[in-house]
């Protein structure tokens, strides 16, 4: 029981000790190249990995950072609308005439002077929203305001492009604006 296979083969002549010691060697090369493959082959796998979190954290900072600069240009912009709104406001619009307008679906109204309602009839005035409150100004500065930010300006534009019917009994007749109850 003793006998291992070495010692059976080297007693019957077949193999010498330089060469079982030779094959042992070649064993053991073998086996440690092959754990050094599989060693490279866990590193390789680390690395790519790393090398895709890595990916995926600089995808995630660019997002936010773009996220970031489209927040500060709304925040420039609305900084600006407010600026342009502040400085050309119409001061001296209080009276007591009642102008009704639509803001979100909701009817609010301002009280204007008669020459603040003609001018807003006119269309030189236009109505903006400012914070909470509304302000009235000068027809250029409501188109700069509306190139920036369209949803500052709630009346702008008085003149309204009506379709006409052809078959309409009223359309000799035009309905006016100003029309007070």
């Amino acid at each position: 029981m003793g006998n291992t296979l070495f010692d059976q083969l080297s007693k019957s002549g077949l193999v010498n000790k330089n060469k079982a010691n030779k094959i042992k060697h070649n064993k053991y090369k073998n086996k440690k190249q092959k754990s050094n493959k599989d060693h490279d082959s866990e590193q390789e796998e680390a690395r790519r990995l790393a090398q895709k979190s890595q990916a995926e954290n600089a995808e995630r900072d660019r997002q936010m950072n773009q996220k970031q600069q489209e927040e500060a240009e709304r925040k420039a912009i609305s900084a600006q609308v407010m600026q342009l709104i502040e400085t050309h406001r119409i001061q001296d619009h209080d009276g007591e005439i009642t102008y009704n307008f639509t803001d979100e679906n909701v009817v609010k109204h301002i009280y204007v002077s008669e020459q603040g309602y003609k001018l807003l009839m006119a269309g030189r005035l236009a109505i903006a929203k400012l914070g909470e409150g509304y302000a009235l100004v000068p027809m250029t500065v409501a188109d700069k305001i509306k190139q920036r930010e369209p949803q500052s300006i709630i009346i702008a534009d008085h003149e309204t492009d009506q379709v006409l019917d052809k078959d309409d009994p009223y359309a000799d007749y035009a309905i006016p604006d100003d029309l007070m109850w």
